[in-house]
C-alpha cells in the first residue's frame, strides 16, 4: 500500500503500555514498512508485554508507577515530556490512544497545531459517576476536548461510536475493528488430532474465562487441552491459581497448561497457530460497556481465526450474528460448564466440521477482517498534506 512519496513522521503516546495493544502494533508496522518514522511514548506497564522491532520504530517509556498521588504527579510529568519531544521532534501526526494521551495531545495541538488522530481502545467509566471536580474528572474534561480537536477518533465497536459521539459531540468517527495484521495469517491447517486443543489468551480475568471452563474441560470425554496464554491484571491477581486449584480438585490438571505472559505478540501467534479452537466468551450481561460492547473491539476472536481456528464464543446475538451465523464457530453460556462442554464435546465428535470452520474464518480474514483493510482510511487521512506547521527543515533529523 503506498501512501506518500514523502513518507512522514507520526508520534504515538499512550499512557499504559503500548505493547498491550495489537491495534497500534498493527497500525505503526503498516506506517513504518511504508517508510514513516514511528515514536512511541509511553510508560513501560505492569505487563512485560513489548512493541516489535523495525528500524523506523523508536519506543520510549517512563517507569510504571502504580495508582495513588504519585501516579498523578507521574502523569504530569509524563505530559510534559511528551509535549517536549512533539517540541524537539515535531511530527506531521500525533496518534492519542488512550485517556490519559488527550491532555498532552492538546497541548502539543495548541502549542504547535500537529493535527491530532484520537483512538480509544477502551471507554472509560461513564460521566455521570465521576464527579467534575476531581483529577478523574478533569482528565474527561481532556477526553471531551481532544475529541473536538481531532481530524478523526478512532472506535473499534458500532455501538460505543454512538455513545462516544453522544458524550463528546464529535462527529468525525470511524470504526475500525480489531483485527489482525495479513502478516500474522497463516496457511491452511492440517486436520485436528488426536486431542483436542484449545487455547485462551488475553487478560486472565473471571469475567473472560470463568472457573465454567475448567468445569467443563472435566466433563468432555475426549482427550483435550486448554492452553492459557495471558497475565493477570491488577484486579485478578491470584485468579491463575484459583484456576490451578479448580482444575486440580477435579483432577484434570493434565488437560490444563498455563503458559502465562508471551512479551511478543508474534510467539503468542505461533502458539495460537498449535491450536484447534479459541474461546472469546464475555458475560451474558454487564453494566461494563467494554464488555457488553465487544463485538469487533476484541481481537480474540479475529486472532485464532488468523491462525485457522474455529471460535467458541458466547451466546450474545452480536456475536452469534459476527461469529457463529457465518459458519465460524460454535457459541455457549459462558456461566454453565454444561453449555461449553457440550459445545467442546462437538468440536471433538466432528473435526471435519471444526476444521471448516476455521479455514472459512480464515479466509475471512484474509479478504476484509484485517487492519491493513480496516485501517486504510486511516491511513489515506493520515498521508494527506504534509504542509503543516510541524514539517519544518530545523525539526530533529534523529530520535
Amino acid at each position: 500500500m503506498a501512501i506518500s512519496s514523502e513518507p512522514g513522521r507520526i508520534l504515538y503516546i499512550q499512557y499504559t503500555n503500548p505493547g498491550a495493544y495489537p491495534p497500534l502494533l498493527h497500525s505503526s508496522q503498516i506506517l513504518a514498512k511504508n517508510g514513516w518514522r514511528v515514536l512511541f511514548l509511553g510508560t513501560s506497564g505492569s505487563t512485560s508485554l513489548t512493541l516489535p522491532e523495525h528500524p523506523h520504530i523508536c519506543s520510549r517509556s517512563l517507569a510504571f508507577c502504580a495508582p495513588g498521588w504519585k501516579q498523578k504527579i507521574h502523569y504530569l510529568g509524563f505530559s510534559l515530556w511528551c509535549v517536549y519531544s512533539a517540541f524537539r521532534w515535531r511530527p506531521d501526526w500525533v496518534y492519542a490512544s488512550d485517556l490519559w494521551s488527550c491532555l498532552p495531545s492538546i497541548l502539543i495541538r495548541w502549542l504547535f497545531a500537529i493535527r491530532v488522530v484520537y483512538h480509544e481502545h477502551d471507554a472509560p467509566t461513564p460521566h455521570a459517576q465521576i464527579s467534575r471536580r476531581s483529577f478523574l474528572g478533569f482528565t474527561y474534561w481532556a477526553r471531551k476536548q481532544c475529541a473536538r480537536i481531532a481530524e478523526l477518533c478512532v472506535i473499534p465497536n458500532e455501538n460505543r461510536a454512538r455513545l462516544f459521539q453522544a458524550e463528546t459531540g464529535c462527529a468525525k468517527v470511524k470504526v475500525v475493528w480489531n483485527c489482525p495484521s495479513l502478516e500474522e495469517v497463516t496457511v491452511s491447517k492440517n486436520t485436528l488430532g488426536p486431542v483436542l486443543k484449545l487455547l485462551y489468551h488475553g487478560s486472565v480475568v473471571p469475567e473472560r474465562l470463568p472457573l465454567a471452563v475448567i468445569h467443563a474441560l472435566k466433563q468432555v470425554s475426549h482427550p483435550v487441552l486448554l492452553k492459557v496464554v495471558g497475565y493477570e491484571t491488577a484486579g485478578s491477581v491470584g485468579y491463575l491459581t484459583r484456576i490451578r486449584r479448580a482444575a486440580a480438585e477435579l483432577n484434570i490438571s493434565d488437560r490444563l497448561e498455563i503458559i502465562g505472559a508471551i512479551p511478543h505478540r508474534e510467539d503468542m501467534m505461533r502458539v495460537c497457530a498449535t491450536c484447534d479452537v479459541g474461546l472469546a466468551l464475555m458475560p451474558i450481561q454487564s453494566t461494563d460497556v467494554n464488555l457488553a460492547e465487544m463485538t469487533g473491539a476484541s481481537n480474540k476472536p479475529f486472532d485464532y481465526l488468523a491462525c485457522g481456528l474455529a471460535v467458541l464464543v458466547s451466546r450474545l446475538p452480536s456475536w452469534q450474528k459476527l461469529f457463529v451465523n457465518t459458519g465460524y464457530g460454535l457459541d455457549c453460556e459462558p456461566s454453565e460448564s454444561s453449555s461449553i462442554a457440550a459445545a467442546i464435546q462437538y468440536f471433538c465428535d466432528h473435526p471435519e466440521q471444526a476444521h471448516a470452520m476455521g479455514e472459512r474464518g480464515r479466509q475471512r480474514i484474509l479478504s476484509d477482517w484485517n487492519y491493513q483493510a480496516q485501517f486504510q482510511d486511516v491511513i489515506r487521512l493520515l498521508s494527506q498534506g504534509f504542509e503543516s506547521p510541524a514539517r519544518s527543515s530545523s525539526r530533529q533529523s534523529a530520535y
